[in-house]
C-alpha cells in the first residue's frame, strides 16, 4: 500500500455534516483494514472508526457512535468517513490509516500506513 491523501476538512457550525475522503495509492487496497483517527492540539491521536479489508465489518468510538459513518470503495480505492452532528469537541486533525491486514484494531501503533490528515473545525 503507497500513499493516503485525506480531505474534506473544513469549518462547520455545530450540528452540521462534513464527509471525509481518504484516496489511497497501490493496487491491493482490498487487502487492508483502514482507520480514521484523530488529534486535537495538546491530546493523543485517538481512534474515531474503522472498516475491515472488505468492508463488511465496522467498529467506532464511543463519543462518535451514531453520528460517524466509515464506509470504502475498493474499486475506487477510497475510505470515507461520514460526519453528522458535529460538535465543537469533534475539532481536530483528521488522519486516515492503512493496516496491512484485512482486520481493524484500534491501536493507533498497528496501523502501517498514514496520511498527512486534514482539518476539522466544529464552532459553536
Amino acid at each position: 500500500q503507497g500513499q493516503l491523501v485525506e480531505s474534506g476538512g473544513g469549518l462547520v457550525q455545530a450540528g452540521g455534516s462534513l464527509r471525509l475522503s481518504c484516496a489511497a495509492s497501490g493496487r491491493t487496497f482490498s487487502r487492508y483494514a483502514m482507520g480514521w483517527f484523530r488529534q486535537a492540539p495538546g491530546k493523543e491521536r485517538e481512534f474515531v472508526a474503522a472498516i475491515s479489508a472488505s468492508g463488511g465489518s465496522t467498529y467506532y468510538a464511543d463519543s462518535v457512535k451514531g453520528r460517524f459513518t466509515i464506509s470504502r470503495h475498493n474499486a475506487q480505492n477510497t475510505v470515507y468517513l461520514q460526519m453528522n452532528s458535529l460538535k465543537p469537541e469533534d475539532t481536530a486533525l483528521y488522519y486516515c490509516a492503512a493496516r496491512g491486514t484485512t482486520w481493524y484494531v484500534t491501536a493507533p501503533e498497528e496501523y502501517h500506513y498514514w496520511g498527512q490528515g486534514t482539518q476539522v473545525t466544529v464552532s459553536s
